[in-house]
């Protein structure tokens, strides 16, 4: 069936209006009218072409709220009407070890999981297409159910890459009563790290190299705040922390934030900047068995998890909400840094 969506047609051009087919519901499909989906830096990526394997045209969009308008015969949990959500993946292989255990997102079956977008489906031919559309249809499995109310829906679709993104390595680590949790990056990941590190009763520090971001991190959960190019505050922080997740996704010293893990501390990577960061000294990792690790997204358990941990809450993202036909304005503004702290689509305005 027919749909119609924002498209890039090639790395240069212009998302532009643009007619996308969708397959008709199976047994186990639920079709989604989208009402609204978050903007992702990296939804600019690829549509952009900036990574490796992006085709065209190319429908981005992997942070999706909707309302079901159609289910599968196989399907009793949903009905017409459900409020609900899709995120980053929309299949994997459900039946090596990291699928059986609700980790998804590190399917090691013979195609991985299938992105939302640009992701092949079974592993080849046909191109997914993401939420910068009016309807889309998913296998059950990969379909969330929300429990915020309605007048929160649209500050609820970051959550779906943003919060669970940081939710994933918190809750690995296990932040909560009696750590100490650092959040490097006040923007739209470490915006939802540091309100979900201080809801699971951590003590929170954000680090910002913009002073003025100050004032925001404290009102968004951090207990305190260190300008991270401030050395001598850096220096009387030293071995106190027992998990820092680093949001940035552009290159940098690593090694002033090992230097501040306790014994057995960990430094978690979320970011992904387009070059590699230098790489840390050896000593400061092998002295006090400290930790770098890495984190993609979230398994469809946890996710669910997340959902309804921020909704019992009241946990959203801080959002701007814009039109379908601002996508590239917003573009332009996500590239300067000027949001706060994600944009959202309203996929009303996507007519035609």
């Amino acid at each position: 069936m027919q749909t119609r969506a924002y498209a890039a047609q090639s790395s240069t051009a212009a998302l532009a209006p643009h007619t996308i087919e969708r397959r008709e519901p199976g047994d186990r499909d639920v079709a989604i009218d989208i009402l609204y989906c978050g903007v992702c830096h990296s939804d600019l990526h690829a549509a952009r072409g900036e990574w490796d394997g992006i085709r065209y045209p190319c429908v981005p969009g992997h942070e999706i709220v909707g309302q079901v308008s159609a289910v599968g015969r196989g399907i009793s949990r949903l009905s017409p009407g459900a409020i609900v959500a899709v995120g980053c993946m929309v299949d994997s292989c459900r039946a090596c070890e990291a699928c059986k255990l609700g980790l998804e997102q590190y399917c090691d079956g013979p195609h991985g999981f299938t992105q939302t977008y640009n992701g092949w489906v079974k592993g080849g031919g046909e191109n997914t297409y993401g939420g910068y559309s009016r309807t889309i249809v998913v296998d059950e499995h990969f379909v969330l159910t929300v429990k915020h109310g309605a007048q929160q829906l649209a500050a609820v679709a970051p959550l779906l890459c943003a919060g669970i993104t940081t939710w994933s390595p918190l809750r690995h680590w296990e932040a909560g009563p009696g750590k100490t949790v650092g959040v490097v990056g006040i923007g739209g990941l470490g915006h939802m790290a540091l309100k979900l590190a201080r809801a699971l009763e951590a003590h929170v520090v954000a680090f910002t190299t913009s002073p003025a971001k100050g004032k925001e991190a404290l009102k968004l959960g951090a207990d305190e705040v260190v300008v991270s190019t401030n050395t001598s505050d850096l220096a009387k922080r030293a071995g106190t922390f027992d998990f820092i997740l680093d949001t940035v996704s552009a290159s940098h010293d690593l090694d002033a934030y090992i230097k501040l893990l306790k014994r057995d501390g960990t430094l978690s990577l979320v970011g992904a900047p387009a070059t590699p960061h230098p790489s840390p000294a050896i000593f400061d990792l092998l002295l006090r068995r400290r930790s770098i690790a890495g984190s993609a997204i979230g398994g469809i358990p946890e996710t669910q998890e997340m959902l309804d941990f921020c909704a019992a809450r009241n946990i959203v993202s801080d959002i701007e909400m814009i039109a379908m036909a601002d996508i590239e304005k917003a573009y332009a503004r996500l590239l300067r840094g000027d949001v706060r702290y994600r944009f959202v689509i309203d996929m009303q305005t996507l007519t035609g």
